[in-house]
């Protein structure tokens, strides 16, 4: 018996035989051409191949995951149109008069260097993307046969790492788990996981030439543990595990469709917080009653240039029109801090957490804020939006704002284009916010907590120094007093409250957030159904 710690990113037990999946090495050869437009002309009809098996893909997972997290396949057909990503390719054969497949090698190794290198997480998957694609193309220009890979059995795939292409192709009822040497928690590999409720773990240190196909293994997403050959006793564990989490799950799915209500009768508004527009499936297939925290920097990282007004236009619609009527509150742009973009010119700063960033860059930069506005006000006529504000301080960034509002729905009638003003909250993240919030109330139609910060600035804590784990205590007295604060200043003018921090998640303190007159509690998709059953079971009489 051998045991193997990872990183779970679905909590669920698995136990059967392993499948081993080892990519083939892909070696690119770099080729002298004569002709230019030839190998260009190669690339453009490898595209056409890419973007047809592309639609084959998302057929196959709108079936299996839903239509938002099959949007990766679409997301990948507009990578392959991506003028950057193109440029590079034909520019490489161009200037260095070689073969199709060493130019798309060498942006791929190029451009997932980028994505890497960035202190995002969320990006940092995203280099998984980029190679996903340039193998596509890769193997369409030698002349490869498409890889369907599937288990003869019910099998737990083992793999270095899997791509959204490699996932989707797997047959889904034959997957009893996915264990992973590398992969991101935030990766569509393990998102595709989580919504297959497959037991899935990454990071996990394999040699993969010392595990065989056939061998059989237990995974546990709750300890984040691989065992390969358990014995007799670990091997019944696990099944009677397996069947208990068959029974909590169904119960769980029993209260789809159900309110978010307790004995007594009061009712509580559950979101969910998502990074990206393929997270928006998971949100429904959980039943959350809307977005409490829509990130939009998604839109800004990861690139050269500041994304248009009518690329955001796009984003958002799409957005509001998936969630069809619920609401769906979009937070304004949070860059700096950890999530940084080159092209903004930011600067190297001591302290970013409390530097230059969020709402801050968008005051000093009305520009940028103008035109995430104008795409924001625009895109609310297709739906039930609201937005909030990071970061705020004082009363008088919330007039400031205001007044740009103001000028942005000027600018909008002026060009007779229609758009919708929607509902405008803060985030209440900074102890000054908290102080103030009986002022702020009369400004703004809610408040939304942004317990993650608020904990880090209360604390005087930087959340990400590891050094200070020990240190970090959310459920410090004094950050519970401001919770509560806040939700006496805003229901004082009545405004509703919620929370979209880690802490909303927390099953320990729903019923204390209850009590306090919290109105919604935004938590990861996961976590909507579990809070829910929390809620439903509480009598505050």
């Amino acid at each position: 018996m051998r045991e193997f710690l990872g990183k779970s990113v679905y909590k669920g037990i698995a136990l059967g035989p392993v499948v081993v999946l080892k990519k083939q090495d892909n070696l690119i050869r770099r080729k002298g051409i004569r002709d230019i437009d030839a190998e260009i002309k190669r690339v453009e009809d490898a595209i056409l191949t890419a973007k047809e098996q592309l639609k084959k893909l998302y057929q196959k997972a709108v079936k299996e995951v839903g239509e938002a997290n099959a949007a990766i396949f679409e997301v990948h057909q507009m990578m392959l149109e991506d003028s950057d990503y193109m440029e590079s390719i034909h520019n490489i054969i161009q200037t260095e008069m070689v073969n199709a497949e060493f130019a798309v090698a060498k942006t791929e190794d190029n451009f997932s260097e980028l994505f890497s290198n960035m202190d995002n997480e969320y990006f940092k998957a995203r280099s998984a993307d980029v190679k996903d694609i340039s193998t596509r193309l890769i193997h369409i220009l030698e002349g490869r046969e498409e890889n369907l890979m599937s288990g003869t059995k019910s099998s737990i795939i083992v793999a270095d790492d899997l791509s959204p292409s490699e996932t989707v192709q797997l047959e889904k009822e034959k997957i009893l788990g996915f264990v992973m040497v590398h992969g991101s928690a935030n990766s569509h590999t393990a998102i595709l996981a989580r919504i297959m409720n497959i037991p899935a773990l990454v990071g996990v240190p394999l040699d993969l030439e010392k595990v065989y196909t056939g061998s059989m293994a237990v995974v546990d997403g709750f300890k984040g543990s691989f065992i390969l050959e358990p014995e007799k006793e670990i091997c019944e564990l696990a099944e009677k595990k397996m069947a208990e989490e068959k029974e909590k799950r169904k119960l769980l799915e029993s209260l789809k469709g159900l309110e978010n209500i307790t004995k007594d009768g009061r009712k509580i508004k559950v979101y969910a917080n998502i990074g990206s527009v393929s997270d928006i499936g998971y949100v429904l297939e959980n039943d959350a009653d809307g977005i409490g925290l829509f990130r939009s920097e998604f839109l800004y990282l990861g690139r050269n240039n500041f994304p248009s007004e009518e690329e955001q236009f796009k984003a958002y619609k799409q957005v509001l029109q998936r969630m069809a009527g619920k609401e769906v509150i979009i937070r304004t742009l949070d860059i700096g801090a950890d999530k940084q973009a080159e092209y903004f010119q930011l600067g190297k700063e001591e302290n970013p957490a409390m530097g230059y960033r969020a709402i801050r860059i968008c005051l000093k930069q009305p520009d940028i804020f103008k035109t995430q506005l104008r795409a924001l006000f625009r895109a609310a006529v297709y739906g039930n939006l609201s937005v909030m504000y990071p970061m705020i301080i004082a009363k008088e960034e919330v007039e400031q704002i205001f007044h740009i509002v103001g000028e942005v729905k000027e600018e909008l009638e002026k060009a007779q284009i229609p758009y919708q003003c929607p509902e405008q909250g803060i985030m209440v993240e900074t102890p000054a916010a908290v102080m103030i919030s009986d002022e702020l109330a009369k400004l703004v139609d809610f408040f939304s907590i942004g317990t993650n910060d608020l904990t880090q600035y209360t604390l005087a804590i930087d959340r990400q120094n590891e050094r200070l784990d020990s240190f970090y205590n959310p459920y410090h007295k004094a950050i519970l007093k401001m919770i509560k604060m806040v939700v006496e200043n805003a229901h004082k003018y009545g405004k509703w409250v919620g929370i979209c921090g880690e802490l909303g998640a927390d099953l320990k303190l729903t019923e204390e957030f209850i009590r306090m007159g919290v109105d919604e509690l935004s938590v990861a998709p996961s976590m909507v159904l579990k809070i829910r059953k929390v809620i439903r079971e509480i009598n505050l009489l």
